[in-house]
């Protein structure tokens, strides 16, 4: 039996920004919000390749990081979603996390699991104008994705 191990740190993206802005249109005189929520950071997976052998791809604390996901903009237009960083590893790859406990198994070839999760999107001052609140002049930021 062949055992290989490589030690890597994968970084989630972060949520991106929600949108602080306001309608100003020619014959609109009092506009009120329109600031978009932000789009989702992307997610680090691992998938079973039945085409790989071993591990010597990843180089020795390898870092890899998923895309960080797009700031909410005007005209209650969303961020755009953070890429999604795929690693390929060996069918039967078993991942452990620092403390040495077993997260995932990859035991079939196109196994997925989501080694670090992305950060949740941050959402526009529209989602915050109420009948009371009419004009908020805030919105959310986006939380920063897992690290493992």
């Amino acid at each position: 039996m062949f055992h290989d191990r490589a030690r890597i740190h994968v970084a989630a993206g972060r949520g991106g920004d929600g949108g602080l802005t306001f309608r100003r249109e020619k014959h609109v005189p009092k506009g009120g919000p329109d600031g978009g929520d932000g789009g989702p950071g992307g997610d680090v997976v691992l998938v079973a390749d039945a085409d790989l052998r071993d591990l010597s791809a990843f180089r020795p604390n390898q870092h890899v990081k998923a895309g960080r996901g797009g700031n909410g903009r005007g005209s209650l237009k969303h961020g755009a979603s953070g890429e999604t960083a795929e690693l390929h590893v060996p069918v039967g790859t078993q991942v452990f996390d620092d403390g040495e406990h077993l997260v995932a198994d990859l035991a079939h070839p196109g196994a997925r699991v989501v080694a670090a999760r992305g950060g949740a999107p941050g959402r526009g001052n529209k989602r915050f104008a109420t009948p009371t609140r009419q004009t908020p002049r805030f919105a959310e930021t986006g939380t920063p994705g897992e690290e493992l």
